[in-house]
């Protein structure tokens, strides 16, 4: 099939699928009307108009703003591009080479220069028409009218298909009543359980699928108010029968319709099964009463699925509340340790120098030990607190000057510097990012911290902070030259209390977590590589810094 037969065959399918909506030439409806004055107000123009594409003509189903009516396709702005289903806008019609010679531009029907259409296309890829939005002077969309456009053009397909499925529904009922003996051949084949009753609510008809579920034929002679007993009819907490006035049948046949009721089936030998039901009154000729019949949807499996999404929602609330509450708990144990253990730790610390400065020999090797501990113990406690603070205070965004920051830090911890003889160097230009200024703070003092604290004896230290940017925002190295962390054990060092197996870590296996904290509070991410000729890599992410106005 060439080119030509193609675009032959494609027109001939959209046609098709034109025609079998029968809007052509039909009254466009309240709902449609409503649509098109919406896009009108949407887009704060004085024109709308809801326009269908055929074989020669246009047809202006509604219009706002102007007396519509049906125009040759050849003479249609929306008929130039509404087959490629892209949304087009012009802010001024008159200078678009496409554009500027059609007839609704021109001023032989309009003077149409903010132009805009959206094409209306069906899931099957039929084109249909477009709605439209115009004024005669030029103007401009932003992205958010433009997109609300499009959402009304769905909105106007579904209210076709809904028209169209209305239609389908009501011949199919219609052929339902003239033809009983083929509508109860196609009723037992469906797997949609029918129950239908006359005008006195006795019951007539039990398709096949309604009689699998109940588990017995129609008795005609069970009347309503033992029907939910006969029948095992609950509400849907299983437990409460049916009562009369609550039966989908009879409720359809009394209130002329029912939608979505929804009831229990235990039959003898099932497993109980929970039906959605609809149904409608049937009315004769004249509108004369003449029963109702309502068709039961198995929706056992949908509804076990939405209790399990319940479920699992209400667990997440707890544990949700569960981490609330741990998180405060966490807060009060800070600010208990601040108080409660640092202060007696003082203490103890300053005693111990006292008796040190009394002692010799064997007491006094005692008071130093013991003097250790209460380092290590302190150091401990400080380094859960800044776990604890990493994890409590709010992230305060703000422009965040890495440089400077790395300054400070290097300053801070220049004595500890001196003492291994490490040289803590900066790689290129640090840029600024959008972060906790106080916590990237922490972060780069823990990593730096740490390279100096275990470095290789067997070499000068040196440790270098450097930065680049991938386009999605900034990776942060801090990089040295010490003991390096054996690869097995790299995934796991940001684990609380994680130290390595190799006797080389004389820490708390705290500072890493609290890394990871800040970076995760960041939303970015952290790991550990290798230094090329030995050493540790901990590389970072941070976002951009935050555009002015953002």
């Amino acid at each position: 099939m060439d080119l030509a037969e193609r675009l032959t065959e494609r027109e001939r399918l959209r046609l098709a699928a034109l025609h079998e909506y029968r809007l052509l030439d039909s009254p466009a409806g309240d709902e449609l009307e409503a649509v098109v004055r919406v896009a009108a107000a949407v887009a704060r123009v004085p024109h709308a108009t809801l326009n269908l594409i055929d074989e020669n003509r246009q047809c202006q189903l509604t219009t706002v703003g102007f007396e519509g009516g049906d125009s040759d396709r050849s003479d249609s702005m929306c008929a130039v591009r509404f087959e490629t289903g892209i949304f087009t806008y012009l802010p001024d019609a008159s200078v678009d080479p496409d554009f500027k010679d059609n007839p609704w531009v021109t001023g032989v029907h309009a003077g149409v220069r903010l132009y805009a259409s959206a094409p209306l296309v069906t899931p099957e890829g039929h084109a249909l028409g477009s709605l439209c939005v115009f004024d005669v002077v030029p103007g401009v969309l932003d992205e958010d009218q433009i997109a609300r456009l499009e959402d009304l053009a769905r909105i106007i397909l579904a209210l076709f298909e809904r028209r169209r499925q209305a239609r389908i529904n009501a011949e199919l009922a219609a052929l339902a009543e003239q033809r009983q003996r083929w509508t109860d051949t196609l009723l037992d084949t469906i797997d949609v359980a029918v129950v239908a009753a006359d005008r006195n609510g006795r019951l007539t008809l039990f398709n096949r699928a309604a009689r699998e579920w109940h588990g017995l034929d129609a008795d005609r002679g069970v009347e309503p108010a033992y029907r939910a007993g006969r029948y095992q009819l609950f509400e849907t907490d299983g437990r409460t029968p049916l009562a009369p006035h609550r039966l989908p049948l009879l409720r359809a046949l009394r209130d002329g319709e029912v939608r979505g009721a929804e009831m229990i089936v235990k039959c003898p030998g099932r497993e109980p099964m929970q039906v959605s039901v609809s149904g409608r009154a049937l009315t004769g000729p004249g509108g004369a009463p003449q029963g109702a019949v309502v068709a039961m949807h198995d929706v056992t499996s949908a509804r076990a699925q939405q209790r399990v999404i319940e479920d699992a929602r209400r667990e997440l609330a707890a544990a949700n509340t569960e981490l609330r509450r741990s998180n405060t708990d966490l807060s009060n144990f800070a600010g208990a340790v601040s108080h409660d253990l640092v202060a007696p730790l003082a203490a103890v610390g300053g005693y111990l120098e006292q008796i040190r400065a009394e002692v010799h020999g064997e007491p006094l090797r005692w008071a130093d030990a013991a003097s250790r501990a209460v380092t290590r113990m302190r150091d401990l406690i400080r380094a859960l607190l800044d776990y604890a603070q990493a994890g409590r205070a709010p992230v305060r965004r703000a422009t965040a000057d890495l440089a400077d920051i790395c300054e400070h830090v290097r300053t801070d911890l220049r004595p500890a510097a001196e003492e291994a003889g490490a040289v803590v160097e900066v790689a290129g230009t640090l840029p600024e990012v959008a972060g906790d200024p106080v916590l990237i703070r922490q972060l780069l003092q823990n990593l730096i911290g740490n390279a100096i604290k275990y470095r290789d004896p067997a070499r000068a230290c040196r440790v270098t902070v450097s930065a680049g940017h991938d386009g999605r925002g900034w990776t942060v190295q801090v990089a040295d030259n010490g003991l390096g962390i054996p690869p097995e054990q790299r995934e796991r060092v940001f684990d609380m209390f994680t130290r390595l197996g190799n006797g080389t870590a004389n820490g708390h296996g705290i500072g890493l977590s609290t890394c990871w904290r800040i970076v995760e509070r960041h939303g970015g991410r952290i790991r550990v590589d290798g230094t090329p000729g030995g050493g540790t890599t901990v590389s970072f992410t941070l976002p951009e810094e935050t555009p002015s106005g953002s």
